[in-house]
């Protein structure tokens, strides 16, 4: 836990908090390399928005040249570890009382920065502009506060998965985070502030306001105040979650003695918001007050939002504002309405990071000159606090005082990130398999998996860096981190989206790269690289001895084998460490015979005896004996079938998973001793290309906008999908518009006894398109 730092501050104003201890490294995170600046003021809550340039550890690999004097050792290439800078996206949301303290903070620790403006925005910018320009010597500059709104609704949801969701109080899961859209416009924008906005955007810089209302979040907050003497909006809200509006409502069965059927009105619908106070001699509850007034308003705006939505035949309706703010009672409200008046044709939808459009939109309105749009920019899950997630490690006394400080950081991807093209259906692609956030029994098991698995991590994080004394230190910081990461995660499972697989293995990842462990199984890899290659000409020879039918089978079973070795694995990795003689061989005696779990040989054989496809992409799981001796071999039966290869890797490194760097000099190396894959190298038969992600899982709505070119214009007509990440965890119902083969071994005996299997159990899953989905998906639906 970093350093907790006392922060003093002199001033005469009693709105303001004069003290708060504030843990630096945790929340004005890298401040020290801010460019640039940016806002949002409302009328409780003030949101930062400011730019760094973050310097971190990458893993680079060189290969060596062997016919030079540094090529002292038999190593295929070398492993260095170099700086890099990256850009990276800061957004800090804290009460306004603790603005002058927080400004005091930013400008001591405020260096070498060039920034001359501050954009502003929202209510308060005005009111706190002379504050602002006299702590930290910049200019305000005011931008309109629904320009910013719209800009930074269009950024969270072109480039954060799982930003909207569906609120549900008495389902399983409260959230139910949606599929990014391919296309985001046009959608109706709700903002519910003091009154109510009501805005139609259609593109980027194309947005109109067509209609609103006096009748918003400052009526409830006044009315409220007036009928329970109750002056902060939250306790109004806690009253309203508290009380039972039946007792001050007047309903239709108050009227006619039960539901009024001629008009299909049921007996509990409110008839008369209020309606009892009138006739009734008695004091009312606060609580019930609060409700009836909460739900009056709800009502009001659900319908006015519908009548818009229909009028302008919108079906994607975002609510937002300080009335919504994360409010389960207030979520829980707006969407019983929109039920209502729409009979459920139309979801309210809510916005993870709905409190930071504002901000967002006037940061990015100073950054124009960047174009920020021209990138793709990822959550760091590792800097983020997380939806309705508790301040990190805040003094408990400032805590009782609500000293909410939320963080969301993200940062600039290397590749813009598109949509895979062949998806059948890109706006309900759904990357993961199963859902831990409404699956409570497989959560509980993953997460205790996880963590089980820390110790394993630290030690290959520490391995990787023999040479760095502090490596050791780093890795206990990743240690409490990433653990922190996952106790939050037990106890807010809809923290940053919905929960899966592929969100714990991403979140390590990034865990591990804020402690400047890029690539800790670097060194495993390297050597498995090296071993396997030395038996790859070995391997082909045997499989060219055998007759055509005995080797597409024999090439399944290599890619299979090849899959077992997987330190992502635990049953595996223990397996590698105890016995380091563990081979190809071994594992494909480990393999459960035929029929296997999932089995579409029979048709996938039945096709090979047909022409050939044009272009085939695969994406590639682990290095060593997996890519080339499993991999590599099927390629290459491809290839001199007539069928072009566009082999895609990760960009960065994750577990053991080769990466497109290794990938380039292990195919060099292979070229040089095998003429079928030099020619299809020389020919630009066969090509390499990043897939654009970092994660040991797969999402192909955001894959490399190059890669995504290339199956175009290949006319890519078979994806193949390899390994447990890739195949079973993400993308097992995937669909898409041309045939498709998904291979995988299941490694973990939890995942193996509840799909019907066993460990080391097949799924070999064959698909062309429009094909009903296997026997698997009910085992593998909680």
């Amino acid at each position: 836990m970093a350093e907790c730092v006392r922060l003093e501050c002199s001033t005469n104003s009693h709105t303001m908090d004069k003290s708060i201890t504030l843990p630096p490294d945790e929340i004005f995170r890298n401040l020290e390399n801010a460019k640039r600046f940016a806002i949002d003021i409302g009328g409780s809550l003030t949101k930062l928005a400011y730019y760094s340039t973050v310097q971190h550890k990458v893993a680079r690999v060189r290969s060596f040249d062997h016919t030079a004097k540094e090529a002292a050792s038999d190593k295929l290439y070398e492993i260095s570890v170099q700086e890099e800078v990256t850009a990276r996206l800061h957004f800090i949301k804290f009460e306004n009382a603790y603005i002058e303290t927080c400004l005091d903070f930013i400008k001591h620790h405020l260096v070498n920065t060039e920034t001359k403006v501050i954009k502003a925005t929202g209510g308060g910018a005005h009111k706190f502009k002379e504050l602002i320009e006299m702590k930290l010597g910049l200019r305000v500059d005011k931008e309109d506060e629904m320009t910013c709104l719209i800009k930074g609704c269009n950024f969270v949801l072109r480039n954060i998965p799982h930003e909207a969701f569906v609120y549900a109080k008495h389902a399983d899961s409260e959230f139910r985070f949606q599929t990014t859209q391919p296309d985001i416009f046009p959608y109706l924008l709700v903002n519910i502030g003091s009154g109510v906005s009501i805005v139609k955007v259609e593109s980027e810089d194309k947005f109109e306001r067509i209609g609103g209302s006096s009748i918003g979040g400052g009526t409830f907050w006044g009315l409220g105040a007036l009928l329970t003497k109750t002056k902060k909006f939250d306790e109004l809200l806690t009253l309203a979650s508290k009380g039972q509006h039946t007792s001050v409502d007047m309903l239709v069965k108050d009227i006619y003695g039960g539901s009024y059927g001629s008009l299909g009105l049921t007996g509990d619908l409110i008839a008369s918001s209020f309606g009892k106070s009138a006739t009734a001699d008695k004091e009312f509850p606060k609580e019930d007050m609060a409700k009836s007034l909460l739900h009056m308003i709800s009502n009001d705006i659900g319908q006015l939002a519908c009548l818009y939505a229909k009028l302008h035949n919108l079906s994607r309706v975002y609510f937002g504002g300080f009335f919504i703010r994360g409010h389960p009672v207030t979520m829980h409200t707006i969407t019983y309405s929109i039920n209502f008046f729409t009979k459920g044709e139309v979801q309210a939808l809510f916005l993870r990071h709905e409190g930071y459009l504002g901000a967002i939109g006037a940061f990015l309105k100073g950054a124009e000159e960047d174009n920020p749009n021209q990138y793709s920019w990822g959550e760091n899950y590792a800097g983020s606090s997380g939806l309705m997630s508790t301040s990190p490690d805040m003094n408990p006394m400032q805590r009782a005082r609500s000293g909410t400080f939320d963080m969301l950081e993200m940062d600039r991807l290397e590749r813009q990130l598109v949509n895979l093209p062949l998806l059948q259906d890109a706006s309900s692609y759904i990357p993961d398999t199963m859902d831990l956030t409404e699956d409570a029994v497989a959560r509980e098991y993953w997460l205790f998996c996880f963590e089980e698995a820390l110790d394993g991590v630290v030690k290959r994080a520490v391995a990787s860096q023999p040479d760095m004394v502090e490596a050791a230190e780093r890795a206990e910081k990743f240690r409490q981190k990433y653990r922190h990461k996952l106790q939050t995660l037990r106890n807010q499972p809809f923290a940053y989206g919905s929960l899966t697989v592929r969100s714990l293995l991403d979140t390590r990842e990034h865990c591990l790269n804020e402690f400047n462990f890029p690539d800790p199984y670097s060194k495993i890899k390297q050597k498995e690289n090296d071993a396997a290659l030395k038996y790859y000409q070995k391997a082909v020879k045997s499989l060219e001895a055998l007759s055509w039918e005995q080797r597409q089978f024999a090439l399944v079973m290599g890619v299979l084998a090849g899959n077992v070795f997987d330190w992502g694995a635990k049953a595996v990795s223990d397996v590698l460490e105890t016995d380091p003689e563990f081979g190809f061989e071994e594992a494909k005696r480990q393999l459960e015979e035929r029929p296997w779990l999932v089995d579409s040989y029979d048709q996938w054989f039945e096709r090979l005896k047909g022409p050939p496809h044009k272009c085939a992409l695969f994406f590639v799981d682990n290095s060593g004996v997996d890519i080339i001796l499993g991999v590599m071999p099927f390629v290459r039966e491809l290839l001199s079938r007539g069928t072009e290869v566009v082999l895609a890797s990760n960009s960065g490194p994750a577990l053991n998973d080769v990466t497109n760097g290794e990938l380039q000099i292990l195919t060099e190396s292979i070229a040089a001793m095998d003429p079928v894959i030099k020619s299809a190298l020389t020919e630009d038969r066969l090509t390499l290309v990043q897939s654009g992600s970092s994660s040991p899982c797969l999402d192909l709505s955001r894959l490399d906008k190059v890669l995504a070119t290339t199956v175009r214009e290949r006319q890519t007509d078979l994806v193949i999908i390899e390994g447990m990440g890739r195949a079973i965890h993400t993308n097992y119902y995937a669909m898409l518009s041309c045939e498709s083969l998904k291979m995988a071994v299941i490694k973990n005996t939890w995942l193996a006894e509840r799909l019907g299997g066993k460990l080391f159990s097949v799924v070999f899953k064959y698909e062309v398109p429009a094909e009903k989905p296997s026997q698997l998906s009910e085992a593998l639906t909680p």
